[in-house]
């Protein structure tokens, strides 16, 4: 079987082989920089220990605010006014995101430990909370703008059968919108090997269904209520301006004021880092791998700014006023909280008109 014309063949096709392999040498494919995937950022352990304890005491906060709120309102034996009910329903959507928060705490120090259901759970409470928190807020700024500029239009119209219908569509309008957590929510490893709870799209339509996602949350969570805030208490207090009240008008001015500032520092910066994720994702701003890690960064300390207006909500819609606050005395003088805090204060408040008196 020694073929000669078969030992040639196999000669000539060696040298065939070793001309091709010459010639498509490896060093001629140049790797692309931009093609190849980021590295997921890491914090310092000390930073993570310093986000999870400001997740801790955020919790602290709005637990306790939020249900003296829940309960100085619910419990009144008043019917209550649209603004009340309103107040009402924004302190029960702040207490769903803050039942979530010692599940955030553990997660940013050792991951996510709690499983897929648990997952999916604290995503619909959060995006639920989100959504409805946000919409409430805007039905307080146009109920103030209907009593105090178009006071005659809140007189005929019939207010509480209204704001009841209000508050059950927020509700499936959150519900609605916070479903998508519910079917692409689940726990995944990062690339250092840790758990996170994260939405997970298939990987055919991921970029589709995240731009939709976002282009909603940013529209209904943001854009149109800051957009509806702005005209309603731009109006107020225009008319305010108008109207002579002395003291009271400017409580309510600043009361206001606090209200639109407070909303601007906690979620705008959160939506700007947002926005510029999606632009990278999208194709839109060139995609680098130095960028793309400063605005994962930005996401992680934004989205702790913006829970902080969980707790930040009872003290501006609440404490501030006047009304909840003689509530809240009566609240708790049947409680037998306040009778020594109050005799102090009584013989404080004498002790200061006879300094008063005297002086003038």
């Amino acid at each position: 079987m020694n073929d000669p014309n078969s030992s040639s063949f196999v000669i000539d096709f060696g040298s065939i082989y070793d001309e091709l392999n010459f010639t498509y040498n490896d060093s001629e494919f140049v790797i692309n920089p931009e093609t190849q995937p980021c590295n997921s950022f890491s914090l310092p352990d000390a930073v993570m220990i310093m986000v999870s304890t400001f997740y801790v005491l955020i919790f602290l906060v709005a637990i306790p605010g939020n249900l003296v709120v829940g309960l100085v309102i619910g419990l009144s034996k008043q019917t209550l006014p649209p603004s009340d009910l309103y107040l009402l329903h924004l302190a029960v959507a702040d207490l769903l995101l803050a039942v979530t928060l010692p599940l955030s705490a553990v997660s940013v120090t050792w991951g996510w430990v709690f499983g897929d259901a648990m997952c999916k759970i604290a995503t619909i409470l959060q995006e639920l909370s989100f959504y409805s928190s946000i919409l409430f807020l805007t039905c307080i700024s146009v109920d103030r703008y209907m009593v105090i500029v178009r006071a005659m239009d809140a007189r005929k119209a019939n207010r509480q059968l209204v704001s009841w219908g209000v508050c059950a569509a927020v509700w499936a309008v959150g519900a609605l919108l916070s479903l998508p957590g519910l079917f692409n929510s689940s726990s995944t490893t990062q690339n250092s090997n840790r758990l996170v709870c994260a939405e997970q799209y298939d990987p055919t339509s991921a970029d589709e269904w995240r731009l939709a996602t976002r282009i909603i949350r940013h529209a209904l969570g943001f854009l149109i209520p800051l957009a509806i805030m702005l005209l309603c208490y731009g109006v107020t207090v225009r008319r305010l301006l108008r109207v002579r009240g002395g003291f009271q008008r400017q409580r309510a001015m600043r009361v206001i004021v606090a209200v639109v500032v407070a909303f601007l520092l906690c979620w705008t910066p959160y939506h700007v880092a947002v926005m510029a994720d999606s632009f990278f994702r999208t194709k839109i701003v060139p995609y680098r791998c130095p960028a793309r890690t400063a605005v994962d960064q930005a996401m992680f300390a934004t989205q702790s700014l913006g829970l902080l207006h969980s707790c930040v909500n009872p003290v501006l819609y609440a404490f501030v006023g006047e009304k909840f606050r003689r509530r809240l005395q009566q609240f708790m003088r049947k409680a037998g909280v306040l009778e020594r805090a109050s005799v102090t204060r009584a013989s404080r408040s004498s002790l200061s008109s006879e300094i008063t008196s005297t002086v003038m």
